[in-house]
């Protein structure tokens, strides 16, 4: 029998648990686009109520809610201030530009984080000849500062300083529920100081495809025009909510197993020699290291672990990311431990020291 593999590229890899599957072969459902599907209204209604929001809409993945985000607070022309390595600016195709023919101005943040300070000044003046700033977004938890969580106070500082300028706020939070756990405040304390938020229940919730835009009923009401403009609307979707909504009732509060694994990973990264661990910490379920040359790039690193059973992700000439979700657990965290040593130890010119103390 073959080995299993194990796949740690990312928690958008997961597969729905029996009870997830049996949940969707039993959803009621209608036409969505007539808003008429019983299952995806009582999905809005639990992420809206979950956030602390007037009305939520489905759609069918991560980057079309942000896309409609973004759009339902700025018109063409328009401007909004983002950090630099976020997943709207950086993993979307530049869709604000392409559908909505929007303009950003990027902020370098520290692992994603940006301070107000940094936001001072960056509202451009009205003027004819220039474009309108328009909107504020941020990225909870932070995909490539390695699942790093937004400090709470600067959240609240930055969406304070943007509302009493004029500006509006957005949230991809598509691992919001990732902080709430691994910060113990609540979703609603955190959608609070945003006019939208983007959830996902495809990453460390574990379904199979969706993602909810969050907002007041005006937001909503023009989030759903857009949503059938750039081809989100879908027919019988509930049997997708379904899913989405046994993992809101069951996957929570497990994500705190995704979190101590991903520890244990950071911590046996920075006991093998040619590793470094991205970040001061791991926050949640995200761990990005640095591979030094003398074991390759990321991605014939990356190559040797898959030859080994281990799937990783390069994400840069020399860094490679893993993430915990449901379909791993602690065996197959110890085992890509032993792995990733085996590996490292393996390339040309690496000395590991006799009897070195590698935390598994």
């Amino acid at each position: 029998m073959p080995k299993r593999v194990l796949d740690f590229r990312s928690d958008t890899v997961t597969r729905p648990t029996p009870g997830m599957r049996k949940a969707m072969a039993e959803a009621a459902v209608g036409d969505d686009v007539f808003d008429e599907d019983p299952s995806v209204h009582a999905l809005q209604e639990r992420v809206a109520e979950l956030l602390g929001k007037e009305a939520a809409v489905f759609v069918p993945s991560g980057s079309m809610s942000n896309q409609i985000g973004v759009r339902v607070h700025c018109d063409p022309g328009d401007e909004f201030i983002c950090e630099s390595g976020c997943h709207i600016y950086n993993y979307e195709q530049g869709a604000y530009a392409q559908l909505s023919g929007l303009a950003t101005r990027t902020v370098d943040g520290a692992c994603g984080v940006l301070q107000l300070e940094q936001l001072t000044g960056l509202i451009r003046a009205d003027n004819e000849h220039l474009c309108r700033t328009r909107l504020v977004c941020l990225e909870n938890t932070h995909n490539r500062g390695a699942g790093k969580i937004q400090p709470y106070d600067v959240v609240e500082s930055i969406c304070d300083w943007a509302h009493a300028n004029g500006l509006r706020t957005h949230l991809d939070g598509a691992r919001l529920f990732n902080a709430v756990v691994a910060s113990g405040i609540n979703a609603r304390d955190w959608a609070q100081h945003f006019d939208t938020v983007s959830v996902c229940f495809s990453k460390g919730l574990g379904a199979p495809v969706g993602s909810a835009l969050v907002g007041t009923k005006e937001h909503i009401k023009k989030a759903r025009r857009v949503r059938k403009l750039f081809g989100g609307g879908m027919r019988q979707a509930g049997i997708i909510a379904a899913g989405a909504l046994y993992a809101l009732d069951n996957h929570i509060e497990r994500l705190a197993e995704d979190h101590a694994n991903a520890k244990k990973l950071g911590d046996a990264v920075g006991d093998i020699p040619g590793l470094k661990l991205i970040g001061d910490a791991v926050d949640t379920n995200l761990v990005i290291f640095h591979v030094e040359p003398k074991l390759g790039t990321a991605a014939e690193f990356c190559e040797k672990l898959k030859a080994a059973g281990l799937l990783m992700l390069a994400i840069g000439a020399q860094q490679v990311r893993a993430v915990m979700h449901l379909d791993v657990d602690e065996a197959d965290t110890a085992r890509a431990c032993e792995i990733l040593g085996e590996v490292a130890a393996a390339a040309p010119g690496v000395k590991v020291t006799a009897g070195a103390d590698v935390h598994y």
